[in-house]
C-alpha cells in the first residue's frame, strides 16, 4: 500500500496543512471521462503543483500529462484535464510532485477512456442516492463493483452535510471521499454528481436557503464533473456514453427563487437558464437515450407533507412534456432519488410528449426505508422498499443502432429486485 496515496487513513485535519509531507489526503478518484479526455480528481496533503501521468498500457511510448495546483483557498483539491487520449483505451497512472516524487501509483491505477459514441458495445451506467460511510452502504458500493458499471451518477444525499458552512461542508465532502469502498471502485471508474436537500445545506430545502454559496464552493472543489451550470450559479451539467445522454440536473439552487418561464405567478424549479440550457440540449442531442436525472423525484406522490419534489411545480412538468411531444423528442427517462424508496412509474403523457415516459426512482444505498413514502400513483409499475439498493442502466448498440434498453434495481447481496425492459418494440 502506498503511504502516501493513501493518506486517507489518517485521520482528517488531524495536523495543519502545512506541516503535511506532499502527498495526498483522498483520492485519487476518475471524474468526467469522454472518448479523448479524462479528469482526475484528487486532495493533497500539502499545497503546491502536482503532475498526473498517464501511460497507454498496451503501447508504453503514448504518454500524457496534465497538471494541478493545490491551494488552501480550493481546500487543496485538485483536478487533472487529461486530453488527447485515444477512445477504448486503458491508461495506467500516477501522480508526482514536480520534484518528480511519486505520491500516488501502481497496477490498480488505471483509466479507461470511453467508446466513440457511435460505436457498438454496451453500457452500463450506475445510478445511486442517499449514502451513509457504514459498513452496509460500503457493501453496496462493493456490490456496485462487481457489476462493473463504465460511470456512476450519484443523485444527492451523497453525503449527508445538513450544514452551509464551509467547513462542515469541506470536512464532510473529505470523509465520504476517503470512504474506502466508493474510493476504491472511483479510482478506475468515471462518476458525476449532483445534489439533494442535505447536501445542498437541509432536510426538504429550496434555493432561498442562506448559505448556499458556501455548498457551490465545497461541491465544486470536490467533485470533477466537465461543467457546473452557467459557470456562476447551479451546478447542473451533462454528458454522453454510448447511446445515453445523460442531463444531470440542480433541482435545489433556483427552486422557489424566481418565476416560472412557463406560467405567471408561478414558481420555477429549475430556473430560467437551467430551462434554456435543457431544451436546447435536448433538441440538440443525438443519443437514442436521454436521461433526466435529478436528487428529488418527478412526481408527487410519497410521504405526507413532503413538497420538496416535481409535483409541486406541475405547471414546469407538463411544459416539459410539451417541449418533448412538440419537438419530436424521442427516449426521454427519467431517473430521481431522496425519498428512502426505489419506485417505477409510467407518467401518462402520451398526448402531451407522444409517448408515455418512465420514471426510475432509485434510495437508498443506505439501510434506511421510509414505509409512507409507499404513496398511490396511477401509474405505478413497482414498488420497493429496499435498503441497499442502486440502480443500473445497461444499453447495447448494434451496427449503430440502439438494440436493447434495460433498467434493473439491484441490492447489496446481488439480488435484482426488478427489472423492466425500456426499448419500445
Amino acid at each position: 500500500m502506498n503511504r502516501l496515496c493513501f493518506a486517507a487513513l489518517i485521520p482528517l485535519l488531524a495536523a495543519p496543512v502545512a506541516a503535511q509531507a506532499p502527498g495526498l489526503q483522498q483520492g485519487p478518484l476518475i471524474g468526467h471521462v469522454d472518448s479523448h479526455s479524462v479528469h482526475v480528481w484528487a486532495r493533497a496533503s500539502a499545497a503546491g503543483q502536482y503532475v498526473l501521468k498517464a501511460q497507454d498500457i498496451t503501447n508504453a511510448k503514448s504518454t500524457f500529462e496534465a497538471t494541478a495546483q493545490a491551494k488552501p483557498g480550493n481546500d487543496l483539491c485538485m483536478v487533472f484535464a487529461l486530453a488527447g487520449l485515444g477512445a477504448g483505451r486503458d491508461y495506467r497512472y500516477r501522480i508526482e510532485t514536480v520534484q518528480g516524487e511519486q505520491v500516488c501509483g501502481g497496477d490498480a491505477f488505471v483509466l479507461r477512456t470511453a467508446r466513440d459514441k457511435n460505436a457498438d458495445g454496451n453500457t452500463r451506467i450506475m445510478f445511486g442516492s442517499c449514502c451513509y460511510e457504514d459498513a452496509g452502504t460500503g457493501n453496496t458500493w462493493k456490490r456496485v463493483a462487481l457489476e462493473k458499471p463504465d460511470t456512476v451518477v450519484l443523485l444527492g444525499d451523497t453525503p449527508y452535510i445538513n450544514n452551509t458552512q464551509i467547513q462542515q461542508q469541506r470536512l464532510r465532502y473529505a470523509e465520504f471521499a476517503a470512504f474506502a469502498p466508493m474510493a476504491d471502485l472511483l479510482r478506475t471508474t468515471s462518476w458525476y454528481g449532483t445534489w439533494d436537500d442535505h447536501d445542498f445545506g437541509d432536510n426538504d430545502t429550496d434555493g432561498r436557503m442562506r448559505g448556499k454559496a458556501n455548498s457551490r464552493q465545497a461541491f465544486l472543489e470536490y467533485h470533477a464533473n466537465p461543467s457546473y451550470g452557467d459557470g456562476q450559479n447551479g451546478i447542473y451539467t451533462k454528458f454522453r456514453r454510448g447511446p445515453i445522454e445523460v442531463f444531470v440536473l440542480d433541482t435545489r439552487t433556483f427552486a422557489a427563487t424566481e418565476p416560472s418561464p412557463f406560467l405567471r405567478h408561478h414558481a420555477s424549479l429549475l430556473g430560467s437558464k437551467q430551462w434554456k440550457w435543457l431544451l436546447q440540449g435536448l433538441e440538440e442531442s443525438t443519443a437514442p437515450v436521454k436521461v433526466l436525472a435529478c436528487g428529488m423525484i418527478w412526481n408527487e406522490a410519497t410521504r405526507p407533507n413532503k413538497q420538496d419534489h416535481w409535483g409541486s411545480y406541475p405547471h414546469e412538468r407538463s411544459a416539459l412534456f410539451k417541449e418533448i411531444g412538440r419537438n419530436q423528442i424521442t427516449g426521454v427517462v427519467l431517473v430521481g432519488g431522496d425519498i428512502h424508496r426505489s419506485r417505477v412509474i409510467r407518467h401518462a403523457t402520451k398526448e402531451s410528449a407522444g409517448y408515455d415516459i418512465v420514471e426510475l426512482i432509485s434510495s437508498p444505498m443506505h439501510h434506511s426505508i421510509i414505509k409512507a413514502a409507499n404513496a398511490p400513483h396511477p401509474g405505478l409499475i413497482k414498488d420497493m422498499g429496499e435498503p441497499h439498493t442502486f440502480l443500473l442502466l445497461d444499453a447495447t448498440q448494434l451496427d449503430g443502432k440502439l438494440t436493447s434498453l434495460r433498467a434493473r434495481f439491484v441490492n447489496d447481496e446481488g439480488t435484482e429486485h426488478f427489472a423492466i425492459d425500456l426499448l419500445k418494440k
